[in-house]
């Protein structure tokens, strides 16, 4: 049984970097909504309380359960969570004074303290809070301060329970993952068991005992997330697995055909479905980048549910949803906004009658490349960069025709191969051109020209959440801004897109 730690999720923005922190330390962890915890809460074997755009003196703070928690379980508190339990257990927390954001340092650390383990004087962390401890509960034992917080680290008596006001997830906070490996390991007694191996070992026991001789299909997209799924259902059940590959006529240049080439060599049982007509079709004249999504989205069900209707026996959908999917489909207070609509998570409409297999949805992104790496997958596959579903639909702003699609494939392949030979590829986490809904004046020889502008976008990103803009060599930038000009008819002007996510978002739709 794959031991376990749960964080309690209040909101902020940094839940997720907790839950990756964890995971560097070949740990499990799953995060719930505070308000909406697992009924197993006993089966967990250390719990975090998260930070909190909150405060603990509002009108209605966050408020957990924790009658089977706190002095059962080993508990961490982390900046609200630790004003919560110095706010509901006794101690006093009242608005900052002074400044308590950005990097401070550790100052009069409990060195005996099995949490401050390793952990040296003058250490820096980082805060983020507009409140601040000002009491203690009664017993509590003050753990360390800060130069400008006293009460920065502290435990309540006579039980595991711990709380910090500042951020080990965060890498200012340098020895943050000490700290955690602290509390989860030596205080908590975790084992760290969570592997590659371990999770293919794990996941392939259960996908064999939950599936057992049902067939099962699934969709393939030529991705990380779907190829990795793959094998390990094909690890499991072998040729029970039945794959479909659909060519929504959305894809890059050529990649229908090379994909097929690259998954019939991995011995996976896959049948290829050029509906690139069918799409087209269904997405002629609408322009809103939601409608799009919908509508390929409905196309894509329809010519599924009738390639799934022609093979015998399937019982089940394999999805390759992945865990930011699953968090970003949930919220403290309730569902999220809708953004755009892209998560594998939602269901399936009624008439499928099929029940859903999804081996990736508790892992990140870095997390599946590590897993298909220890199944022994092609390295270059697994770095493949992430497509959106919806394909080039959303990379065309506006209304979407064949010449601009075949347009923006040529754009799309030029920059990429250009990435691959000049070894950029590699250092980018996701890239593509979008084709703008503009024309601009040009000259070409001695005629004007009024054409189509482009716009390539290159970014750097651990799972998407978050994402930088990639400072690309302008000498690069040059010599692709003219061999697409000079390569893709109708393509006029080129412009670098050098906005970070947020504010903006990494596709342009």
């Amino acid at each position: 049984m794959q031991e376990k730690v749960l964080i309690l999720d209040f909101g902020s923005q940094y839940t997720q970097l907790i839950a990756r922190r964890v995971r560097e330390l070949f740990i499990y962890c799953e995060i719930h909504p505070f308000n909406n915890p697992p009924k197993d809460i006993t089966s967990f074997k250390a719990v975090i309380l998260s930070g909190s755009p909150f405060s603990v003196r509002s009108d209605e703070p966050p408020h957990p359960d924790l009658k089977e928690i706190k002095g059962k379980i080993p508990l961490l508190g982390i900046c609200y969570g630790a004003q919560y339990l110095a706010h509901f257990f006794g101690g006093k927390v009242s608005p900052s004074n002074t400044r308590e954001y950005g990097r401070a340092h550790l100052t009069n650390i409990d060195s005996r303290a099995l949490f401050f383990k390793k952990i040296g004087n003058n250490s820096q962390v980082w805060m983020s809070h507009g409140d601040t401890i000002l009491s203690l509960p009664e017993g509590a034992e003050l753990l360390a301060s800060t130069e400008d917080v006293e009460n920065a680290a502290y435990k309540l008596k006579d039980e595991d329970t711990y709380a910090i006001q500042f951020h080990p997830e965060v890498y200012h906070s340098l020895e943050g993952k000490q700290i955690l490996e602290n509390f989860l390991v030596d205080i908590a007694g975790v084992h760290q068991d969570w592997t590659p191996d371990s999770f293919v070992d794990m996941t392939v026991q259960e996908i064999k005992k939950r599936v057992g001789d049902g067939k099962v299909i699934l969709g393939l997209s030529g991705g990380v997330d779907s190829s990795v799924a793959a094998i390990l259902l094909h690890k499991a059940i072998g040729n029970k697995l039945n794959c479909i590959f659909v060519n929504n006529g959305l894809l890059r240049k050529d990649e229908f055909d090379q994909v097929l080439d690259q998954y019939s060599g991995m011995g996976l049982n896959v049948k290829g479905v050029d509906a690139s007509e069918m799409f087209l079709n269904a997405l002629d004249g609408v322009s809103d980048p939601e409608t799009k999504r919908k509508i390929i989205g409905k196309t894509f069900i329809d010519v599924f549910d009738s390639e799934a209707n022609k093979v015998e026996g399937v019982k089940w959908l394999a999805q390759g949803t992945i865990y930011p999917d699953v968090i970003e489909s949930i919220s403290v207070n309730g569902p999220s906004a809708t953004i755009k609509s892209h998560h594998n998570v939602g269901g399936l409409p009624d008439y499928m009658k099929l029940e859903l297999v999804e081996p990736l949805r508790m892992l990140f992104k870095d997390e599946v490349r590590r897993v298909g790496k220890s199944m022994g997958m092609d390295s270059e596959l697994l770095g493949r960069h992430p497509f959106p579903g919806p394909g080039l639909a959303i990379r065309i702003l506006g209304e979407i025709t064949k010449e601009k699609v075949r347009m923006l494939q040529e754009v799309d392949a030029i920059f990429i191969q250009g990435l691959k030979t000049w070894n950029l590829y590699d250092e980018v986490w996701q890239a593509g051109a979008i084709f703008l809904p503009v024309n601009s004046v040009g000259v070409m020889g001695d005629e004007r020209t009024y054409e189509s502008c482009v716009a390539l976008r290159a970014v750097q990103s651990t799972d998407g959440m978050t994402a930088d803009w990639v400072n690309l060599p302008y000498e690069f930038l040059q010599k692709t801004s003219n061999d697409i000009i000079n390569n893709v008819k109708g393509v006029n002007r080129v412009v670098y897109d050098i906005s970070s996510k947020p504010p903006a978002t990494i596709e342009w739709e």
